[in-house]
């Protein structure tokens, strides 16, 4: 994932954003949503909790735990694949409470919001929160219009279905993921001509804190004899089906969007039933045409936000799907070649 550098705001830095009016870095099109609710419904959904904050992450890794608890219980391949299942949906959690953070709105407690974004969700990742900050807020500013660094992710859809499923093949043999790390990781080592100690401050910023997290969870498994979950259930999952997931929401969020002049319809909600939010689509991450018009409401308020807008008789303007599915229906329609 490229980061765009030398976006500058109206507060000041991006670190302190969310303290300024919103409004300020909207492009106008989205500043329609001001009038949508009023402001006791507005201060309802943006209201921020350090405890549903620290909650998350909690909740997050002890899901984590639990998985690979149960495996080291009852060692077989249903555990086995579960595990593998279920770890990877929290990872994808985890980038989701990194993302929250990275708006300023995951805790209402700014120190614990940066450090629950940064430590135990982002570098767990390999992802920096302040690094993702600036280049998601581009994105939100320029959704689906040429400037959106995002727009690499949806325009080349619609494709074939055997293109979609080359694709799942890549991600769930780990050659995406190999794809990523080796280029984040020959970034990370810098450029040949720059000094020693210039190179290693290149490092420590791009992966030092992704090094130390999952060192960190190594050695705690290490300690209690279960070294090897690191491998089977941290680093498996996260080389796999976390990649099949995170290119499903990719493609769910934005992919073949009716109208990418319409903030109502430039992104994608997409409804789920309990099994899909826990395996692949955790913390509200579905809900995303609500996100992008209001993207200071934190996850946990998300579906509240989105039955005020169906109650209001916004829904039949929105880009709503029944499930994923569907939305890789639409994102497959294209034919396949047929040979002459």
């Amino acid at each position: 994932m490229g980061l765009r550098a030398g976006l500058t705001f109206p507060c000041g830095n991006a670190r302190h954003f969310i303290v300024c009016n919103a409004f300020a870095i909207l492009p106008p099109m989205l500043k329609e949503a001001k009038g949508i609710l009023t402001p006791e419904e507005l201060a309802l959904v943006r209201k921020r909790s350090d405890l549903l904050g620290l909650w998350s992450i909690v909740s997050c890794w002890g899901i984590i735990f639990a998985a690979m608890a149960l495996f080291a219980f009852w060692p077989n391949p249903v555990t086995f694949l579960l595990g593998v299942v279920v770890v990877g949906g929290r990872q994808l959690g985890l980038a989701v409470i990194m993302h929250d953070a990275a708006h300023g709105i995951l805790c209402r407690t700014k120190w614990l919001n940066d450090f629950i974004g940064g430590w135990p969700a982002g570098n767990a990742l390999g992802v920096s929160l302040d690094g993702y900050r600036p280049y998601h807020l581009t994105h939100h500013r320029h959704t689906q219009q040429d400037e959106d660094p995002d727009l690499v992710l949806s325009a080349p859809f619609p494709i074939t279905r055997g293109s979609l499923r080359r694709k799942i093949i890549r991600d769930l043999t780990g050659q995406t993921f190999w794809k990523q790390r080796k280029a984040q990781f020959l970034n990370a080592l810098g450029k040949s001509e720059m000094p020693i100690t210039e190179r290693v401050e290149w490092f420590r910023t791009r992966l030092g804190g992704f090094m130390l997290m999952n060192v960190i969870l190594l050695a705690g498994l290490s300690l209690i004899g279960q070294w090897h979950l690191f491998f089977v259930l941290w680093l498996l999952p996260m080389a796999t089906f976390n990649m099949l997931i995170t290119r499903i929401r990719n493609i769910a969020e934005h992919a073949m969007v009716p109208d990418n002049d319409d903030v109502f319809r430039n992104a994608r909600t997409t409804l789920t039933d309990p099994v899909t939010a826990l395996l692949i689509a955790p913390y509200g991450v579905n809900y995303h045409v609500e996100h992008h018009l209001f993207m200071w409401v934190p996850w946990y308020n998300l579906r509240k936000l989105h039955k005020m807008l169906l109650t209001k008789g916004y829904g039949a303007r929105m880009e709503i799907q029944p499930n994923y599915l569907e939305v890789l229906k639409i994102a497959t329609s294209k034919p396949e070649a047929i040979a002459v």
